[in-house]
């Protein structure tokens, strides 16, 4: 396999063609972002951190039963992934309010979600990533029915996974952003799994383990998902998973 022509580049992460049409490499990079890229900075290492996870969760996901588009680890930032047609939707999973659902609704920080609250955003950077109801899914033709069906039972799939994963770490798994794609029909989950997707807090302290440690000054970021990451991919005691 190798590596061809760039793809795709994003706040984040950078996807290349590679010589087989249907696998991608995707390069997580040290760039990080915030409001819509007003806030900005490169942080040496995080790309590996959040390729690491990623590759991790995948791979255990995959084991529960989790269609994914990981196929292997290339180095340290970059993994081989199946060639999926994404569809332009972010589907977030909430089991606690926090961020801008307390900010827009009249939640109370922390307040526990019960049963979890799926969020759906279209992805574009143009319009913003507004909300989406279910409707204005179907009209824009973005996913039929069913597909939409079987993307929010595999969000609360995965969310039950890493929220028991997690907090067997000491983490909890306040909210976390997933994407999914076709590949022959299929519904695939995508894009990544890491500390710039998810919100985490730190399940004796209460602080925060994720991006928002970055967007709003809470401290050094780098030494958080560090942390995380540690916590993340090592079992409980100590040994590395």
């Amino acid at each position: 396999m190798k590596q061809v022509d760039l793809l795709y580049s994003g706040k984040a992460k950078s996807v290349y063609r590679t010589d087989d049409p249907g696998v991608y490499i995707m390069k997580f990079r040290d760039d990080i972002t915030a409001f819509d890229g007003e806030k900005k900075d490169t942080l040496g290492g995080k790309g590996r951190y959040n390729a690491e996870v990623s590759s991790f969760f995948f791979r255990y996901l995959e084991e529960h039963g989790i269609r994914t588009h990981y196929l292997e680890s290339i180095d340290a930032a970059s993994m081989a992934v199946r060639a999926l047609e994404m569809i332009p939707l972010e589907i977030i999973v909430r089991n606690i309010a926090a961020g801008s659902l307390v900010r827009k609704y009249p939640f109370r920080e922390g307040e526990p979600l019960d049963p979890p609250v799926i969020i759906i955003d279209y992805k574009s950077d143009l319009h913003h990533d507004p909300m989406l109801n279910d409707d204005l899914i179907f009209a824009l033709r973005l996913a039929t029915p069913e597909e939409l069906d079987q993307i929010k039972a595999t969000a609360l799939a995965v969310n039950e996974i890493l929220r028991e994963y997690l907090d067997a770490r000491g983490v909890t798994l306040v909210d976390f952003k997933l994407e999914f794609g076709r590949e022959r029909g299929d519904i695939v989950l995508g894009d990544e799994i890491s500390m710039d997707s998810m919100r985490l807090w730190d399940k004796e302290t209460g602080a925060s383990l994720d991006k928002d440690v970055y967007r709003f000054g809470k401290g050094d970021v780098m030494e958080a998902y560090a942390t995380v990451a540690k916590r993340i991919l090592s079992r409980p005691g100590g040994e590395t998973a």
